[in-house]
Formats: structure tokens, sequence, C-alpha cells
């Protein structure tokens, strides 16, 4: 994905020896050139999966997954961090600790849109700790639903998420791998990241 990687080097910023923000093409703006191919790269290395839906969590993968199911001809379903007047029954539901903004959301998702014949991939925008990841693998296993992968736009590698993940055997595809950000400068990882 080297259109992914010129992105986080020429639009990126690196506030942090963990922190990068890429609001100018994921997180706020949206690049939607870069979203349709990343969408496409997703439906590609999960083809044959028998994917059915997608899951992701408001709002940052919302883009990348609403191109991956267009491209799969499949629904996206995303996780709400917000209480909802018309979200209030049959939920499935997990707690989220984000690093970022230093607090844990509870994440839901409609049991009306999930089911045990429902084949999973999740799709997010970052894996770090894998906290997102695990609330949403929690929701699929709520609706006993099989879980096909997860498919990362960036994952910071020198963070466990992904460690810990592929560690319990669970498929991660992960389009552009960290492996820094000392020095204010963004190191990729040389080879891809995936079980």
């Amino acid at each position: 994905m080297n259109l992914l990687k010129q992105k986080i080097v020429t639009e990126g910023k690196v506030l942090s020896d963990s922190v990068l923000k890429v609001d100018g093409f994921l997180n706020h703006q949206v690049d939607p050139v870069l979203m349709q191919e990343l969408g496409e790269e997703f439906a590609s290395r999960f083809a044959g999966e028998g994917v059915t839906k997608i899951v992701t969590l408001e709002s940052s993968g919302i883009a990348p997954s609403v191109m991956a199911g267009l491209s799969m001809g499949v629904p996206v379903l995303f996780a709400r961090k917000r209480k909802s007047l018309t979200l209030t029954d049959h939920l499935y539901t997990a707690g989220v600790y984000s690093y970022t903004k230093n607090e844990t959301n509870d994440i839901s998702v409609s049991a009306d849109y999930l089911s045990s014949d429902d084949v999973i991939l999740v799709i997010d925008d970052f894996l770090a700790n894998g906290q997102a990841a695990d609330g949403l693998i929690s929701i699929v296993e709520q609706a006993g639903a099989s879980l096909a992968g997860i498919g990362i736009v960036i994952e910071k590698g020198f963070q466990n998420g992904g460690d810990v993940l592929r560690g319990r055997g669970i498929r991660v595809e992960s389009l552009a791998v960290i492996d820094s950000l000392a020095d204010g400068n963004v190191t990729f990882h040389t080879k891809e990241a995936s079980l």
C-alpha cells in the first residue's frame, strides 16, 4: 500500500513517540480515492472467506469499511460509542478504553443486524494496544457469529495489540505497519504484518 505510506509520510504528523495524527486523510478529512484503494485491498485480502458483513467502530473506521463493503458487496455495521434514543434495546455491548482520549466508552451494535449465520470482517483505522479490536471481537462473539479476521489501516507495530491478537490465532491484515515514531520520524515495518 504505497499510496497509504506516502500519505502517512507527507500528510501525517508525529505528535509523540506513540501518537500519529492522520486527520488530513483518514480521521477527520477523508480522502475518498485513498479510501477506495484501501477498501479494494481489504476485499482482495479477505476474498474467499465468505464474509457476510463488515463491523467497525465509529467514526474513523467507517470510510474504509464502507469502501470495503462496496468492493465485497456486503453491508457495513458500525458500533456506536454514544448513546442514541433509537438504539436502546437488543444490543450487543462492550467496553473499549481509548488511550488517545484517556476514557472508556461502551460501544453498541443492534442485535437486529448480527446473527450466528454471519461471517464478520472487523475493520478499524488504527491498531495499537488492541482495545477497540477486542471490543468489536466481543460483539461478534456475543452474536455467535464467525470472525473472518481483522483489517487494520495503520498498525503501530511497536505496541502489543497486533502480537496479542495474532497470538490468539486471529488473522490480522494491516495495510501499513509502523515500527517507530521516534524523533518525529515514521519508520515502516519492512515485512507485511499478517497471521
